[in-house]
């Protein structure tokens, strides 16, 4: 009867410390037809500029010299600066009231404005008031770079920045170093910037869905989290064969106390 006892307990504890099975660790399961349907080129809405983002903006035209006094002079002092330290010097902030200031036409508000609509703004402005069509003025905007911070389960913490167009969540998990093993990959949040306060987004990673996601482009300034997987606060193994060895542990320890009582 005592040893029936044993065997329940050792049938609980296994129960309790279940390893970390496969489809934790896969991202984008589905079935393989599925998976060669899915619009890999989704198309992404254009990113609203954001108070607190780096804009990079140049004017140019066929002679240089002419707009010379609309750019930004770079600074003698960061000539071996990394490209984000640039950006930070030279680049153009966008303050609390969502303006840029630039050399010569002063204050521009951008705030809720793409990048498209900057460019047409900046350029409207120049035409109107300094130059005639002649001029073949043109204007680029571009952000200076792509900022997230990455907290939790991933294998670097700490804020990164890509110089891409666009980044999408998984090329930002590999540039942070991947998931750690014991991160759950089902529901990672996305911690979002907006005018009006901070929200949380879900994604799932281990589902082809993920391609599906408004939330699959991440966007400047944003944060992502890995939360740890309950196997971990659990301090199970991360194998079977550990996750076996650490019930094994306990349940000899257990049957070393009763018998122990026993004989006394």
């Amino acid at each position: 009867m005592k040893i029936k006892s044993l065997l329940v307990l050792f049938a609980v504890l296994s129960g309790f410390t279940s390893c970390i099975s496969n489809k934790q660790l896969t991202y984008m399961q589905n079935s393989e037809k599925a998976l060669n349907e899915v619009l890999l080129n989704k198309q992404v809405a254009p990113y609203k500029v954001q108070i607190g983002d780096a804009l990079s903006v140049r004017v140019k035209a066929l002679d240089q010299e002419l707009v010379g006094m609309f750019n930004p002079i770079a600074s003698e002092n960061n000539v071996e600066a990394s490209a984000g330290e640039k950006m930070y010097f030279d680049g153009f902030t966008v303050d609390n009231h969502g303006d840029i200031k630039m050399p010569t036409l002063g204050k521009i508000n951008v705030l809720n404005l793409t990048l498209e609509e900057i460019k047409t703004k900046i350029e409207t402005k120049l035409l109107a008031d300094y130059f005639k069509a002649e001029a073949n003025i043109f204007v680029t905007v571009k952000l200076g770079g792509i900022k997230f911070t990455t907290l939790g389960e991933i294998g670097s913490t700490g804020t990164q920045v890509l110089f891409q167009e666009r980044v999408n969540i998984f090329e930002a998990i590999a540039n942070a170093g991947d998931i750690n093993f014991e991160g759950n990959r089902k529901d990672i949040l996305i911690i979002r910037p907006y005018p009006g306060g901070q929200k949380i987004h879900h994604i799932d990673l281990t589902s082809v869905d993920v391609f599906q996601s408004p939330y699959y482009y991440i966007q400047p300034n944003d944060m992502i989290y890995v939360q740890p997987l309950p196997q971990k606060s659990w301090g199970t193994g991360k194998t079977g064969m550990r996750s076996f060895q650490s019930i094994l542990t306990i349940f000899t320890a257990l049957t070393t106390t009763f018998i122990l009582f026993k004989t006394l």
